[in-house]
């Protein structure tokens, strides 16, 4: 018994010491998380936070878009995420007449809310521990690769059957979400349910919910207003529907209540989100490959790509406009990409790991269990096999696959089939197929000069870094035809191909011919990156076909090895709903350095340079601030506009909901700081920060700034 007692407080002080790292399951903490959440700070119950059985913070908590999270603030729907959450929606409802990434965006009545077709918001109903489940029925089904255990399509076919089981509602707004954690030592069923009818509510201006852009990306301090408002919109009977006039606002189960006493040094905060992806459990092998590959292409092609687009979009609003998004999306994991790659230096990462592998290798050991070093020499040779794909794969995948939007061009399958045919009704029918596609594609890429300098940087950057026995295919042609000249054969694709300009489409259209399509530039170009894509793609398989098998053994050792020590485990992130909680606290960067907890208006002044479009400052803002006008947002004669806490963040947290110990809404989340990029490989509490809007900036931009005290008056607030 004493035994167990002095384990029991070494187990707690463990974790007491690591309370700021981790991803949690929020069916994992009541068991493993509500101690140290308490310890550090946390006032009410854990089954407020999340109740299995009943309604908790978690049932305002949504996913929005699919790539990002959202928070219900009223009753009425309205959700809250990030501005740059929903950039692409409000890039897609604008244009020259209505600039509303310039100038905002702000619905005053229900009506002028504006329908954002391809739009979700997804709430979690429930979240269940079916491990046994799934590894029964991984017995009874025939498995000849060996794969079922990690199989996205067969997962879905067990969820579908557990349901079944389980006599589980299913309507067609449900969603069932099987996944494997901790390399398929673990799975939960997430039951889900869709709504599709979402309506944009608000926006500040790009000046002050981007304000900083690309400078201040990823960095700390912040003094942007990132963040936008959303509408969920439901039938009459609060079930999802697609959009109709006669829909209304949902009339939400859960919305969280607002606090504006705001946040000082050392308070205990947690915050809800969807992480996309972090990679925690990598051999030091695994890391080098990801500097040297991904992070590698991610910032030399991007930023080549990056610096062509910017100079166009200074020159012409449309062109802004247009690629507003695409360009925003690009630059994000361009720096991310960087500064990954400078602090697992700077930092030793694989110092550290290379120190917890032989750990784990030390342990298995003793035990006299081989199946650790097993599985790490398989994970080493695997590595060292793939190195050369993967490193073509991202060159394709990010100066050809992503960057070329003209590449996006229709299927010509059906026309050549119907050609072939010499079936004049087919032929018929499959030109004015390819005539609807057509026109299509060229609404998609209304700036062919655009794309024509992309593309002549994307093939030259390309080439620069694929040795020319290994480049996709049109190179042959590029060298043959075109005497290696990238630029030319660019040319060419504009002025030959038959979606090259509209011109040259209806001419194709009014005489389909086979041997226009075999010879057509910009369609080789595409097969020639569709073949090379999939050469890569064949290369991988066959080099990781033992992966899965290795990892999830060394994902084993390595929780096993946690638990021993009575540190808690939490899988890696990988889009699902997840709990972290730290404190608000300031972090030292480097020697002398000192960086403070918040920052407030005055930062924004300081920064403004109106010969910067990144750090142009809006005349209404300054003029709220010159009379310090902040209304009941403000404290002590500042605004607050950001603040850091040490909690565990990654991409998809962005519009996460920051609460307090109370649990109510003090922030949301949606940076990282450059010194805490490694983070998505190894946390450290010393390092990394979440960045986050504080409420009462946002309160105060569409109270003051904006004057749509209409969205107040239905806000639950404390003060």
């Amino acid at each position: 018994m004493k035994k167990q007692f002095i384990f029991a407080l070494f187990s707690l002080a463990t974790f007491s010491a690591h309370a700021d790292e981790g991803m949690w399951m929020l069916t994992d903490l009541k068991e493993q998380n509500a101690v140290a959440m308490r310890e550090l700070g946390l006032e009410i119950p854990i089954e407020e936070v999340y109740n299995a059985n009943g309604l908790s913070l978690k049932d305002a908590v949504v996913h929005f878009g699919g790539g990002c999270t959202g928070e219900v603030i009223s009753s009425q729907g309205l959700v809250l995420t990030n501005h740059h959450c929903g950039y692409g929606a409000i890039q897609q409802h604008s244009n020259v007449e209505h600039d509303y990434l310039t100038d905002g965006f702000w619905a005053m009545n229900r009506d002028a809310e504006l329908l954002t077709p391809g739009l979700t918001v997804t709430f979690i109903d429930r979240i269940l521990d079916v491990t046994s489940y799934v590894q029964e029925q991984l017995k009874k089904d025939k498995d000849p690769e060996g794969t079922n255990y990690l199989s996205p399509s067969y997962l879905t076919i067990v969820a579908g059957r557990f349901a079944k089981d389980e006599n589980i509602e299913i309507t067609p707004a449900t969603r069932l979400e099987l996944k494997a954690f901790y390399g398929g030592n673990k799975y939960y069923l997430f039951i889900k349910t869709v709504y599709s009818d979402i309506r944009m509510v608000g926006a500040p201006p790009s000046s002050i919910g981007k304000f900083g852009a690309d400078t201040d990306n990823w960095m700390w301090p912040r003094h942007t207003g990132d963040f936008s408002l959303f509408r969920i919109y439901a039938d009459r009977n609060g079930k999802p529907a697609a959009y109709s006039k006669d829909n209304v606002p949902l009339q939400v189960k859960k919305h969280l209540t607002i606090s504006l006493a705001g946040v000082q040094e050392g308070d205990f905060t947690f915050a809800m989100g969807f992480p996309g992806r972090n990679w925690r459990y990598m051999i030091s092998d695994e890391v080098v490959e990801r500097m040297q590959t991904t992070n590698f292409m991610r910032q030399h092609v991007r930023g080549a790509r990056q610096k062509v687009l910017m100079e166009q979009m200074l020159k012409d609003p449309a062109v802004r406009i247009h690629y507003a998004s695409k360009y925003a999306s690009s630059a994000n994991y361009w720096k991310n990409a960087i500064g990954m790659n400078e602090g697992l230096v700077r930092l030793k990462v694989l110092d550290t790991k290379r120190t917890q592998q032989e750990e784990l290798l030390a342990r298995g050991r003793e035990k006299g269990d081989d199946s650790y070093q097993k599985a790490f020499d398989e994970i080493r040779s695997i590595v060292a096999h793939r190195r050369d794909a993967i490193y073509h794969q991202q060159a394709i995948n990010e100066a050809l696959g992503i960057a070329l939007d003209f590449m996006k061009l229709p299927s010509t399958t059906e026309i050549v089939s119907a050609l072939k045919s010499k079936d004049k009704k087919r032929i018929n029918e499959a030109t004015l197929r390819l005539k609807l596609e057509g026109e299509k594609y060229f609404a998609s890429v209304p700036f062919p000069e655009v794309e024509r300098m992309v593309a002549k940087e994307m093939l030259k950057t390309y080439a620069g870094y694929i040795p020319e026995n290994q480049r996709i295919n049109i190179f042959e042609i590029i060298k043959s035809r075109f005497k290696g000249d990238t630029d030319a054969f660019v040319d060419a694709c504009f002025e030959y191909s038959i979606f090259g300009s509209p011109k040259n489409f209806a001419k194709f259209i009014a005489k389909p011919s086979l041997y226009k399509i075999e010879h057509d530039w910009m369609i080789l170009f595409k097969y020639s990156i569709t073949d090379g894509i999939l050469k890569t793609v064949i290369a991988m398989k066959e080099a990781n076909q033992n992966y899965d098998a290795a990892h999830k053994v060394w994902v084993k050792g390595m929780m096993d090895m946690k638990q021993e020590k009575g540190i808690p485990i939490y899988p890696d992130a990988n889009s699902t709903l997840r709990l972290t909680y730290g404190q608000v606290l300031p972090y030292e960067p480097a020697d002398g350095v000192v960086y403070n907890t918040y920052t407030t208006l005055k930062g924004v002044m300081e920064k403004e340079d109106p010969e910067n479009w990144e750090f142009v400052v809006p005349q209404k803002l300054k003029d709220l601030y010159n009379a310090k006008d902040y209304g009941r947002y403000g404290k002590n004669g500042e605004m607050p506009v950001c603040f850091i806490v040490n909690t565990d963040n990654t991409g998809g947290n962005s519009g996460s909901p920051v609460f307090n110990s109370k649990g109510q809404l003090i922030g949301t989340a949606f940076d990282r700081n450059y010194e805490g990029l490694t983070g998505d490989i190894a946390f450290r509490p010393s390092s990394q920060r979440a960045a986050c809007v504080d409420i009462r900036y946002t309160l105060f931009i569409i109270d003051k700034f904006a004057g749509a005290s209409h969205i107040i008056d239905e806000l639950t607030i404390e003060e």
